[in-house]
């Protein structure tokens, strides 16, 4: 027995050492060839997935997912299902802000010219629910409007109650003209010099607009027709600050005085009349009668 276990050890190989397998022929063959197949099944489960039910091309270069040229084409591997959920695409904006933004703009409007008209008195409270029942509105864009008015100065906030319609004085009014002619004098003499004949003319339907008004006796139309004309003037002159701080202006001068009387009819029409002949002078560029009528309209009827 000793003898057979002898034999035994003497005609075992020893296993050669970690790394040293080419000194065995065999091991030699063997390493490689079970290195490709599994680089080959690597390839496929670590690298770039072919695209689904598409062969790999014959000899495809190394690493790029395709089987060696000198083996049977692997199957195709599917690819995986994405496991996020699909972006939502963004909502739209809700219509109800640009509808409620609408509303208060035209609330506002409509205050404004009741303000003009005179149908909101001076010094009278008004609360928001009631002038909302009015237009058939909630309180809200009502509210905010009021909001806009008292930062221009037409009405007041009253605690728990409401606005009030700013009260206004004869000087007031007087000091509105005298800035509103410091800054648009200037501005139309220059304009007077250098803006063609034919430009003005182009603003002959403005003028028309407010005898128009002025001939019916609306004075809240008359006041949306002068401000019209005024901006399209002074427009000529590029400056849009100009314009922002003109019509400030000149809308506040529109408002009316505590226990406004009723303005006449001849009052507006003559008011009319020197639109006309505003553009008749600045057509002939002639420049003193541009500044006379410009100071008288601002001062007269503060229209």
């Amino acid at each position: 027995m000793e003898q057979g276990a002898a034999r035994e050890r003497a005609t075992e190989r020893p296993s050669p050492p970690l790394g040293d397998a080419a000194r065995d022929p065999e091991e030699a063959v063997r390493v490689p060839e079970q290195a490709r197949a599994e680089s080959a099944r690597g390839e496929h489960t670590h690298g770039e997935p072919d695209a689904p039910g598409v062969a790999p091309s014959p000899g495809a270069a190394p690493g790029s997912g395709a089987a060696p040229a000198s083996g049977p084409a692997p199957a195709p591997v599917p690819a995986r299902a994405s496991t996020h959920a699909p972006v939502p695409a963004r909502a739209p904006v809700p219509a109800a802000r640009v509808v409620r933004h609408s509303v208060r703009g035209q609330i506002l409007d409509a205050l404004r010219t009741a303000l003009v008209g005179g149908e909101l008195v001076p010094g009278e409270v008004y609360s928001a629910p009631a002038l909302g029942e009015r237009f058939g509105v909630s309180a809200t864009p009502v509210r905010e409007a009021m909001q806009r008015l008292a930062v221009e100065g037409a009405v007041e906030v009253v605690p728990n109650r409401g606005f009030r319609v700013t009260e206004r004085t004869p000087r007031e009014l007087a000091e509105l003209a005298e800035i509103r002619a410091l800054i648009e004098v200037p501005v139309m003499l220059r304009l007077a010099r250098t803006v063609p004949a034919a430009r003005w003319a182009e603003l002959r339907p403005l003028a028309e607009a407010t005898s128009t008004a002025a001939a019916r006796g609306d004075r809240a139309h008359y006041a949306e027709a002068d401000r019209a004309f005024h901006r399209a003037v002074l427009s000529l002159a590029g400056n849009e600050q100009l314009l922002a701080v003109a019509d400030d202006l000149h809308r506040r001068s529109q408002w009316p005085l505590i226990s406004a009387p009723v303005v006449r009819h001849g009052v507006l029409v003559a008011d009319a009349a020197e639109h006309t002949a505003l553009l008749d002078a600045l057509i002939a560029h002639d420049l003193a009668v541009v500044e006379s009528l410009v100071r008288e309209h601002f001062t007269g009827s503060n229209a």
